[in-house]
């Protein structure tokens, strides 16, 4: 394909962030996309992407390529980094990812180019830790030879209106002739625009604080949530009401989990506590979020002590295991924590999901997912995530599948109470 744009661009990793920029970039740029995962890229170069972010019409229409050499990489102007920032067991940030891709970048550079992070990272991640790695590694200095820039992402996965043209991109570079790049290049491809920060660190700390912000909201939406119900009031009916001012913000209680907003706060916390500031707020509407899960499956339990059923005999259903509706994305669900309580109590609970990979399902979290046809004679089913292929026919399908008095818990109140009927009892978040 001919390309009239002078930057040839890599992407390296090709995840839910990374494909989505990939295909977008090859249409108007030379672009190859580069992931350390074999079969992933295998998987791409024959047409298909299993995160169903990018459609199989639209992967063959741009006919990039997709390479997991870094050899095919070398010598390219504009790099762009997408990989995963994790945090580990002790909810630090985990900057393995993006230290093995500068790594990996630094094999391939040549003088004058840009590497640009999307990657979220704590202020200073860029400048600080990545440009001394791709110095080490090309031998070409930061700022003379090579230079950076940062612009973090904004993909959502599943979402089919705030696609990566259509948001606002934020762009950042460590100098103007870089920002200038940067920005040329993104606004090339974002019809939506661009920002220009006025420092790589000032759009670091941008998109940490998207998601902490949200993450704080959710938060208090979650402990009006356990107030509400100890007065005995159902929190949507509540949210409702409030929500007629004009005001009065939109959000909703629920499981907090994926790789953004139950993972970023901690990227800026760390940074917090490294500079000798101890956070308050931020880490507290965490610890609620984080307990959302023990919470739904004690309200379980309580509602079949209720009735005639021993618990240790209670057959349980979870439907759900994702981190969010309608994505096969399994990475930091909050789901795991109900089963965790469950077993406490001395149950194992039968889990189902519409659209998780099942040996994905085993080896994260060691969950056995259970068939559609296993899931009957409920005394409890739970309604975790609300994925479309669960609720698009009514609430009848889903209460068959439950013995007469049995417990339905909505955890999204997507349902009316109604729609439930007294033959079963009913709870929502």
């Amino acid at each position: 394909m001919a390309h009239a744009n002078k930057e040839s661009i890599v992407v390296i990793g090709l995840g839910y962030v990374g494909l989505p920029v990939a295909i977008s970039m090859a249409k108007k740029f030379d672009c190859v996309g580069f992931d350390i995962n074999q079969s992933r890229v295998a998987e791409l170069n024959k047409g298909h992407d299993r995160t169903g972010e990018v459609s199989d019409a639209e992967l063959k229409a741009v006919g990039m390529t997709f390479t997991a050499n870094v050899d095919d990489i070398k010598g390219r102007s504009f790099y762009i980094i997408a990989v995963p920032t994790p945090i580990d067991i002790d909810k630090r940030p985990d900057l393995f990812p993006v230290e093995a891709a500068s790594r990996t970048v630094a094999k391939a550079l040549t003088k004058g180019a840009v590497v640009v992070y999307e990657s979220t990272v704590y202020p200073g991640v860029t400048e600080d830790v990545c440009g001394p790695i791709l110095e080490e590694i090309s031998g070409l200095k930061v700022g003379t030879d090579i230079f950076l820039g940062y612009s973090p992402e904004r993909i959502n996965p599943g979402d089919k209106e705030h696609t990566f043209e259509r948001i606002v991109k934020v762009v950042s570079g460590q100098d103007e002739a870089t920002l200038d790049r940067v920005a040329e290049v993104y606004s090339a491809v974002v019809t939506a625009g661009v920002h220009r920060a006025a420092t790589i660190k000032v759009a670091e700390a941008a998109k940490v604080i998207e998601n902490t912000q949200r993450d704080l909201n959710i938060a208090l939406m979650n402990e009006l949530a356990l107030i509400f119900d100890r007065i005995g009031i159902r929190t949507k009916d509540v949210l409702e009401a409030a929500g007629t001012k004009w005001n009065f913000l939109k959000f909703s209680p629920g499981l907090v989990g994926g790789h953004c907003i139950g993972v970023d706060p901690y990227y800026l916390t760390a940074k917090a506590e490294q500079l000798g500031y101890q956070p308050q707020v931020i880490l507290s509407g965490r610890s609620i979020n984080n307990g959302v899960g023990a919470f739904i499956a004690q309200r379980t339990m309580k509602m079949l002590a209720k009735g005639d059923v021993p618990l240790r005999r209670a057959r349980v259903g979870i439907l759900g295991l994702t981190f969010k509706e309608n994505v096969p994305d399994l990475r930091n669900s909050r789901v795991p924590d109900i089963v965790t309580e469950l077993q406490e109590f001395g149950i194992t609970p039968m889990i189902h999901d519409a659209m998780a990979d099942s040996h994905e399902a085993l080896e994260e979290y060691g969950i056995q997912l259970s068939n559609w046809d296993e899931m009957r004679d409920l005394d409890a089913l739970i309604l975790a995530v609300s994925h479309d292929a669960y609720t698009k026919d009514g609430v009848a399908p889903l209460l068959s599948k439950m013995s007469k008095g049995g417990v339905f818990v909505d955890v999204k109140s997507v349902f009316q109470p109604s729609d439930v009927g007294s033959e079963f009892g009913y709870w929502s978040l």
